[in-house]
């Protein structure tokens, strides 16, 4: 999502560049899938570049389960498969169509029970995000982690912490080993109240940040996490760097100065 302008091969040139471990990619932008190689020879690519598919996204609105739902996971989890995505990622509603009380969260429930064994069948990872917004259906990784719980699911079912909603959802208790991907963006404009930010504000991360990126990153160093950590930033003016590798390069620099202490 930082850099949706680019092709496939591109992409994965740019994560080399800046020494990824690997790279995210997305069925949600204007380009197609894998720039419609097929999953296999997209994964063999990736890994002749160093890389690994550390996730594929996604299944949106995984909890409004239906049977055009059900056949989207199923295509999206033989994709995984034959490219060797490690993961692919499930996001709640946000529309805010999904809240009445008891509803939303037997919706929850029932949605990740069949979503469980369909994992359990093609065995992989799903990972699910809650967003912070307050219109989302899904805000809490209390409760996430309750449900998950509930239904037998920490084989097949781990948790997104994304700095961003982690923020806009009031913080709280980060689970940093039910934790299988941390998504880190910033928000720079002073004018905002949390309850304004949206996607479009979300930038690279610097000394403007107001999100407490370096705070969160070091929460999950200290607990442990060793997963990967990657950028999810929406704003149009990231998306129109001219050169991305400078800007992402700078920031990858200035986080790894501030957790130095907490990384090696």
């Amino acid at each position: 999502m930082t850099v949706p302008n680019l092709g496939y091969l591109e992409f994965l040139d740019l994560a080399a560049k800046l020494d990824c471990v690997g790279v995210e990619v997305r069925n949600d932008i204007f380009l197609p899938l894998f720039d419609n190689f097929k999953p296999v020879d997209a994964g063999r690519i990736a890994l002749e570049k160093g890389l690994r598919l550390v996730g594929l996204s996604q299944i949106y609105p995984f909890n409004d389960w239906t049977n055009l739902r059900e056949n989207e996971l199923k295509s999206l989890i033989e994709i995984a498969k034959a490219s060797g995505a490690e993961t692919i990622n499930l996001i709640p509603d946000n529309s805010g169509v999904l809240l009445k009380k008891y509803e939303r969260k037997d919706n929850l429930v029932a949605s990740l029970n069949c979503i469980l064994a369909l994992l359990k069948d093609a065995d992989i990872v799903a990972l699910v995000e809650p967003l912070g917004f307050e219109r989302s259906s899904l805000r809490s990784k209390t409760e996430l982690v309750d449900i998950i719980n509930l239904i037998d699911g920490n084989d097949y079912l781990q948790i997104v912490h994304d700095t961003f909603h982690h923020t806009l959802a009031g913080g709280g208790t980060i689970y940093a080993k039910k934790t299988g991907i941390v998504h880190i963006s910033g928000v720079a404009d002073p004018s905002l109240s949390f309850g304004k930010m949206e996607d479009e504000h979300r930038v690279l991360v610097d000394e403007k940040d107001r999100l407490g990126n370096i705070e969160q990153i070091i929460a999950f160093l200290a607990a442990g996490y060793c997963g990967p950590i990657s950028f999810e930033c929406f704003s149009p003016t990231i998306h129109a760097l001219l050169n991305p590798y400078i800007e992402i390069k700078k920031s990858f620099d200035y986080i790894s100065s501030h957790i130095k202490d907490y990384s090696e």
